[in-house]
């Protein structure tokens, strides 16, 4: 039977209404369903179509599916093309134009997306800041392991939209001229994204700075591992953005060779860790590259050139003088970069700046643990611009035609080394063993033995926890005195070369738990209880991610309803008496996927004694929204209230002499569903039970 006979037993109907009568909007159009392979008349015009069984070939020939006709495309409505849990899909050659989105794909796999045209959709370039939906070209939610090639979307809002979808590969698409972005993924991970034209993600009017966040690409909460290589990402506002508004950072990813240039902002911008790109261009842009809050990147033979100048884009200048930079690590922690054979000419500022927190004169953190070879640093005002900076090495940087310096010191610059004469083509492969938890006074060993160099030169070996150098050697054993995060940083130098390697280590705390420990005979975790009328939430014993002993508290709310949501913890036994100068002590991992994520303070602990008396402890800083360090992100979080307030804690309520239960409240703007971690709960200095 052929697909043509098909069509033609399925939408006869259909086919007489487009022949008498072109109809102006999608709603005169029937909704065609789609259940078998199903051929389309380029010469006719049709309505809106929802696909209703996996495994069948839709082939467009051309035809258009018409929503609106003319009228202000911010008002469009309805979806060209739905499906809803049906796998193994051929969409092809389709137009869809006039809808708020072309097309809109969930929960479903082995699709094949090829040559469709979804331009002209959902558009709203007069709109300000922040998100205004997912619409446009393109929505595919909780979709897998796909082919999307070919196809177009222009003047939309968002070109093509990934949200929770994995294992796709997007070739030889065009999404270019949105007023949002060219191409976003939401918690979408290990995609390949090669060969595509996103550029003019823009959103801007004549004069405007900052193109309000606007982009050609777009990850966001937890996007990580993708494969980014060779796409046009040029004349965005910025090219490509990792964006983290929610503190769900997108880690892991790869960009090689894209060309990011002549963004109205940054042509790369970013604020995750553990990120790598490989020979990207990023020229005539505000920025070449802006990386903020960005510890553990890489970046090797890429272009910054052109940047800041006054006859191109030149918004926010926050180096001296209305400086700007090729590369710059600023308003935000770089610990553990490597920079190699990038080219950095003619930017009006520096070529390549390392710069630690401005306010606190580096006190709060500082650019730190870098290895910098092979840069080439022409035609800049400084070449390497250093501030508040700590254990840099150096080797074989080429500088020429820097007006001011080669090499800057602003200030607070330690640990500077400048390798000479480099004698090894290579560098060497730094490798750290050793463990990422401990407790408080246990030896800590840490080994670089396993690093290797080429031709078997001569190692040496540089290490630094913190800001606290320690021998040179392969080895160091250390002991903490008390419990917090820290940054263990190693370099290794062979021939004048160098490479790192870093740890971050949780010291843990040695008192017992309180209600976050069970034993391997618990299927379920006892004591727990919430207080939010409007949230639902679900507990379980997590024994996996977990710090202090064999398991830890986890907790998700869903529904979540929008206050805050307070977790109680019942004490066994009789009630607990508060132990002078003492303290709540908990560690806490918490992933939201909403913008913004928290709000209102947070953690706000409460303890409650038998007769319901309650006192709280309320942080002047919400710890959750502004962690001391940027890696607790995406790892645990120390929260010590003392019990009589003060060092950050504000204390309200009841005086109580003994509780019974501690509750840790959270609160948070939406979004289900809320993940919270809760590991190591404990009153520090506590005595026997009453």
């Amino acid at each position: 039977m052929s697909p043509n006979f098909l069509t033609r037993v399925a939408i006869p109907t259909l086919i007489l209404v487009a022949l008498c009568v072109r109809p102006t909007v999608a709603a005169d159009r029937p909704v065609l369903e789609i259940t078998a392979d199903t051929i389309l008349d380029p010469d006719t015009t049709y309505g809106a179509i929802v696909i209703r069984t996996g495994g069948v070939t839709i082939d467009g020939r051309g035809a258009i599916l018409l929503g609106s006709l003319g009228g202000d495309p911010s008002g469009f409505t309805g979806t060209g093309i739905r499906a809803d849990g049906v796998s193994g899909v051929t969409l092809k050659n389709v137009r869809a134009q006039g809808w708020e989105r072309g097309l809109h794909v969930s929960d479903a796999e082995g699709w094949t997306i090829d040559g469709c045209d979804f331009s002209d959709n959902f558009h709203d370039p007069r709109f300000g800041w922040g998100e205004n939906g997912r619409r446009g070209g393109m929505l595919l939610e909780r979709v897998s392991a796909s082919r999307i090639s070919g196809n177009r979307a222009f003047r939309v809002w968002d070109g093509c939209v990934l949200v929770e979808s994995d294992d796709n590969t997007l070739t030889g698409n065009d999404f270019s001229h949105a007023s949002n972005t060219c191409l976003k993924l939401w918690t979408s991970c290990r995609n390949t994204v090669r060969g595509n034209r996103l550029t003019h993600g823009i959103r801007i009017d004549p004069g405007e700075v900052h193109a309000r966040d606007s982009t050609c690409v777009l990850l966001e909460s937890g996007s990580n591992d993708n494969r980014f290589l060779d796409n046009d990402c040029t004349h965005g506002g910025d090219g490509i953005f990792i964006r983290v508004l929610n503190g769900w950072v997108s880690t892991g990813n790869l960009f090689e060779g894209n060309d990011c240039s002549h963004a109205n902002n940054n042509c790369i911008e970013a604020w995750a860790p553990r990120n790598r790109w490989i020979r990207n261009k990023a020229n005539g842009g505000s920025y070449g590259f802006w990386l903020g809050a960005s510890d553990q990147n890489v970046l090797v033979e890429n272009e910054a050139c052109d940047n800041g100048r006054p006859d191109g884009p030149h918004n926010s200048p926050h180096l001296p003088d209305s400086g700007h930079a090729g590369i710059v690590f600023m308003f935000g922690p770089s610990s553990h970069t490597v920079l190699r054979g990038n080219v950095c000419r003619g930017n009006n500022g520096a070529g390549i700046a390392a710069i630690g927190d401005l306010p606190s004169k580096g006190r709060a953190w500082r650019a730190f643990h870098w290895v910098a070879e092979d840069n080439f640093l022409e035609n800049n005002r400084w070449g390497f611009y250093l501030q508040h900076a700590d254990m840099l090495d150096f080797a074989a940087n080429r500088f020429t035609g820097n007006t001011a310096a080669d090499l800057f010191d602003a200030g607070n610059v330690t640990g500077l080394v400048e390798h000479a004469p480099v004698t090894s083509a290579a560098a060497p492969r730094a490798v750290l063993e050793g463990p990422a938890v401990v407790g408080v006074g246990e030896p800590a060993r840490f080994s670089a033995a396993s690093s290797l160099a080429p031709d078997d030169r001569t190692r040496t070996f540089r290490w630094q926890i913190d800001s606290e150098r320690y021998p040179d050697g392969p080895e160091i054993e250390v002991r903490f005195a008390g419990p917090g995060f820290h940054r263990v940083a190693l370099t290794v130098t062979a021939g004048g070369r160098s490479d790192l390697a870093w740890r971050d280590l949780i010291v843990v705390d040695s008192s017992p738990e309180s209600g976050t420990e069970w034993g391997a005979e618990f299927a379920q975790p006892t004591g727990w209880r919430s207080e939010d009328g409007a949230s639902q939430v679900s507990f379980s014993i997590d024994r996996i991610t977990k710090l202090v002993g064999a398991a830890s508290l986890s907790a998700r709310v869903d529904p979540y309803g929008g206050g805050r949501v307070t977790l109680f913890a019942d004490l066994d036994g009789p009630p607990r008496r508060l132990p002078p100068g003492g303290s709540v002590v908990a560690w806490i991992r918490a992933r939201n996927p909403h913008v913004p994520a928290w709000q209102d303070g947070n953690p706000v602990i409460s303890l409650r004694d038998a007769g319901g008396g309650t006192m709280r402890l309320t942080p002047s800083v919400d710890r959750l929204a502004t962690p001391a360090d940027t890696e607790t992100r995406e790892g645990w979080l120390r929260v010590e209230a003392p019990l009589a307030g003060g060092d950050g804690w504000i204390l309200s309520g009841d005086r109580l002499d003994a509780v019974s239960s501690i509750g840790l409240g959270f609160d948070s703007w939406g979004a289900p569903p809320l993940d919270i971690w809760i590991d190591g709960l404990h009153l520090s200095g506590e005595s026997a039970p009453e």
